[in-house]
């Protein structure tokens, strides 16, 4: 009879997608970089590195001299806990203090946008057009999003308000609204129309938005919302906002997702879970919160994540340049 011992079984999936070995020792290249002879990664692994970097570098991912990490809420164990084994897979290494809440979000809203300029542009074959990705400066003004074809009315209606103090107090401020970050693409001429086939002219769908010689403004293609961290009030904020570009746009809906960096499934639920308002939230480092989650959650907490992302209600932030794409 061999003495020889039976072979290892294969690492087990676990429900929520990752095998119990994550992170592999080595990810196998793809043909076409062996082929080619590309060094390294595949790009938007690479431009994720890089978006983690910059949050580093920036200061607002960091681990104080306590060894809390900047996304953790002090008072809850398992928030502290998450966030530690996060930072550790993202070799977190230098010590800080907690930047001020706006400094982060602020900064966590520019890392966002850069990361999703340099990934969306890749798309040009699958996605053409002119298109701009930036963050929005101001913030509590209509002019946020009112200067993109879907919303220009707001304009007008936020003079109508400021003139007439009565029509603000009956509207709120259901009318203002200024995200953080926006995607956005030019209206093309009727020679770029045209470039294939004799398509359009002056008698024909003469109220086509795409078009520039019928309105000049860009058409707003998604808003993402960015909060390094969630807590009640920020997220409602997040969801209030979501609400109020669906009521009122004229056309269009743009997509309309959240970003965030918030270690706590539990919270992150307060966005994700339900459907009407936002499209999905997109986490920072999904793959290490789910690899946080198996080793340090319990039970209740490992079920909501899983049903989280498998109801595609919560992806990984490198999902988020392709699923605008569609």
């Amino acid at each position: 009879m061999s003495a020889t011992s039976p072979p290892s079984p294969p690492s087990r999936e676990l429900r929520w997608g990752l095998p119990e070995d994550f992170p592999p020792a080595a990810v196998p290249r793809h043909p076409l970089m062996q082929t080619v002879g590309v060094p390294g990664e595949a790009y938007f692994a690479e431009q994720r590195s890089q978006f983690h970097a910059g949050l580093l570098l920036g200061g607002t991912l960091s681990v104080d001299a306590g060894g809390v990490a900047s996304n953790a809420d002090r008072s809850s164990p398992l928030s502290r806990n998450l966030a530690a084994h996060i930072a550790t897979a993202l070799k977190v290494e230098t010590e800080g203090e907690r930047a001020a809440g706006q400094t982060s979000g602020g900064k966590f809203e520019e890392a966002c946008a850069t990361f999703l300029e340099t990934a969306f542009a890749q798309l040009g074959h699958l996605r053409p057009g002119e298109w701009s990705v930036h963050k929005v400066p101001s913030r509590g003004s209509a002019s946020g999003v009112a200067r993109y074809e879907q919303y220009s009315h707001l304009v007008d209606l936020a003079a109508a308000v400021e003139s007439n103090p009565s029509l603000a107090a009956i509207l709120g401020n259901a009318y203002a609204i200024a995200p953080d970050v926006v995607v956005s693409r030019a209206p093309v001429t009727d020679e770029e129309i045209n470039t294939h086939r004799f398509l359009v002219d002056d008698t024909v769908a003469t109220h086509a938005s795409l078009r520039a010689s019928v309105q000049p403004n860009p058409i707003l293609h998604a808003v993402i919302s960015c909060k390094w961290t969630l807590r009640s009030d920020r997220a409602q904020n997040a969801r209030s906002e979501a609400l109020n570009l669906v009521r009122n746009r004229k056309g269009r809906l743009p997509h309309v997702v959240v970003v965030t960096g918030e270690p706590t499934p539990v919270r992150i639920s307060s966005l994700a879970l339900g459907t009407g308002d936002i499209d999905c939230v997109y986490h920072f480092a999904l793959p290490e919160l789910v690899a946080a989650v198996r080793d340090k959650g319990g039970e209740d907490t490992k079920e909501l994540l899983e049903m989280m992302i498998e109801g595609k209600r919560l992806k990984d932030i490198a999902d988020l340049p392709l699923d605008l794409a569609v």
